[in-house]
């Protein structure tokens, strides 16, 4: 199944948001510290709201102890960026791909750069930076969770 992983986090709702996400869609977060925030489920109550306590999420020390974690799992990494030259619906998802979102503040360093096995733009307007980092994932989650037939199966009304 598809994975979400955050990397080093800068925004406790983000953060919350992302792991009610999860929550929802039966999709597990990694979180690459260090956060920019103290990491408590208190930080996340207001966007994960009682959602957090759902969430299937594993803590990493740091991007090398979340990259041994990916590779013996045989995951692919998907890099979400602005400086990426696939748009995000044209590329090829796998069930066993862990897409990547950096840091609000700055994105992710070079050499996640250069671990990243593909890397996934959302087109935009020109002259437009980015979007928020929860609204690009579930994006570009959604499109991942299409591709693959991941989505949850609808609770009877």
């Amino acid at each position: 199944m598809i994975r979400l992983a955050l990397y080093q986090p800068d925004i406790p709702q983000n953060t919350g948001t992302i792991l009610r996400l999860g929550a929802c869609l039966g999709v597990a977060v990694d979180i690459i510290e260090p956060a920019g925030f103290a990491f408590s489920e208190a930080r996340f109550r207001r966007a994960g709201m009682d959602y957090v306590a759902l969430a299937s999420f594993e803590r990493h020390i740091s991007f090398e102890a979340f990259e041994t974690a990916r590779k013996a799992a045989g995951r692919r990494l998907v890099l979400l960026s602005t400086r990426a030259e696939t748009p995000y619906p044209d590329f090829a998802f796998s069930p066993f791909d862990t897409l990547v979102l950096g840091r609000e503040s700055c994105g992710v360093p070079e050499a996640v750069h250069a671990a990243a096995d593909a890397r996934v733009i959302i087109p935009m307007r020109p002259g437009l930076r980015s979007l928020n980092v929860a609204v690009a994932a579930a994006m570009v989650l959604g499109e991942a969770l299409r591709q693959t037939g991941g989505f949850p199966a609808a609770a009877p009304t």
